[in-house]
């Protein structure tokens, strides 16, 4: 797959079949008409594409030596004796140095207990997530066989295989020493899956991905659905207030769309206004929830973005949430208003952000407002951002509302 020069990148995207030019990929957090465009740039020869090509491909590489991934893999058995069944640890929640052996545990928000990487299902569902991303974005925009392939393989071993597979649930998922063995908080963790849904559609056409192993997927997320919805974890979460609800929203509508249940996702989109656009930010823009906890930029960025994936989502059914506006002024855009000038350096950030303020991740917000709105404010607040490097994946993708290392949980 090493290849001498760019040349040869442009070179293999005309060699793609003539049948997928002017089709968008089925994505729904991503932006797909963005991609195709771009992917048809490419096949026109425009190299201004090539260094994020470049980029990508040695990121798809890397991708290429990692894993495979399963939850069989911890050396710890959950609470049902199935390795099978994911499990995770509480990351802000420490031993009781009041009591002997510690018990119960006490919460010191955004200080992550180092104990929680014994158990690895976390840190493998997000990397295998991460490369399943990196390798089904690398065979979208080069045709390259040997990505799909491999992220053929990783999938069918996270979700597929009888002797790998998670099974659809998350019961112990962020459970808490001498409390509980898990929490709804924890279907957050899923929220990489999301991505996956669209990484899945990138794969499209590859000879290495069949109609059964889109079909055993599909079932899979089904499954998990119905659990998110069903289950009194997945009903928890669905009532949280926080960016926890808006994030099982993302999930749930992401998944219900990829499952082909659009009255599923209908009916969650046509609630988010009332549901969490009015509950979670104030008419000044403050989130008040977001803003009460240690890392108070990250998570109240964090939220925004899922917000604007469930307007960007919310769009198919013809349901405005960009729009939605509370009689005393709640929005989107008025949180967004909000945290932009932290974002472009005009302003301080004036509440607690206990790991560094960084502002990248209200930056793309900025970006995403600016291609939503391009007559309005932000266009010129995008301005004074700083430019994308000549290799960002968003030059290929579109601005991209994709977590950071910032991100709580």
């Amino acid at each position: 797959m090493q290849r001498n020069h760019i040349g040869g990148v442009i070179l293999l995207i005309l060699a793609i079949a003539g049948s997928a030019v002017g089709a968008p990929p089925r994505v729904f957090l991503l932006d797909g008409d963005h991609m195709e465009s771009a992917r048809q740039r490419l096949r026109d020869g425009d190299t201004s594409l090539a260094p994020p090509v470049k980029k990508l491909e040695q990121s798809a590489r890397e991708a290429m030596k990692v894993g495979p991934f399963s939850v069989t893999q911890k050396t710890i058995t959950p609470p049902s004796g199935d390795k099978h069944d994911y499990m995770s640890q509480a990351p802000y929640w420490w031993p009781d140095p009041a009591k002997p052996d510690g018990l119960p545990y006490i919460r010191k928000d955004g200080l992550r207990n180092p104990e929680i990487n014994k158990l690895t299902d976390r840190g493998q569902m997000r990397e295998m997530s991460n490369a399943v991303e990196q390798l089904t974005l690398a065979y979208y925009f080069t045709g390259d066989e040997p990505f799909a392939a491999r992220a053929g393989e990783l999938l069918r071993t996270w979700f597929i295989d009888d002797s790998t597979r998670m099974n659809p649930n998350l019961e112990f998922a962020q459970g808490i020493p001498g409390i509980n063995t898990g929490r709804g908080i924890g279907i957050i963790e899923t929220g990489s899956l999301s991505n996956v849904c669209d990484a899945i559609g990138l794969l499209a056409g590859a000879k290495s991905w069949t109609d059964a192993d889109e079909r055993a997927t599909r079932d899979w997320f089904k499954r998990y659905l119905a659990w998110m919805l069903d289950s009194p974890h997945g009903k928890d979460e669905s009532a949280a207030k926080n960016n926890h609800g808006t994030y099982y929203d993302v999930q749930a509508v992401s998944f219900a769309l990829f499952t082909e249940q659009p009255e599923i996702a209908k009916r969650i989109l046509g609630e988010v206004g009332a549901k969490r656009i009015a509950l979670q930010i104030e008419p000044g823009g403050q989130q008040p929830l977001e803003l009460e906890r240690t890392k108070a930029w990250s998570y109240s960025v964090m939220n925004v973005r899922g917000l604007m994936q469930l307007a960007n989502l919310a769009k198919r059914f013809e349901i405005d949430l960009w729009a939605y506006e509370t009689p005393d002024g709640r929005s989107i855009r008025k949180a967004l208003d909000y945290l932009a000038p932290h974002a472009t350096g005009e302003q301080p950030w004036p509440h607690e952000q206990i790991n560094g303020f960084r502002p990248e991740g209200g930056a793309v917000l900025i970006r995403r407002a600016s291609k939503q709105f391009p007559d309005g404010p932000y266009h010129e607040l995008a301005k004074k951002l700083p430019p994308l490097p000549p290799d960002a994946l968003d030059h290929l993708t579109g601005p991209r509302l994709v977590a950071n290392e910032q991100d709580g949980r």
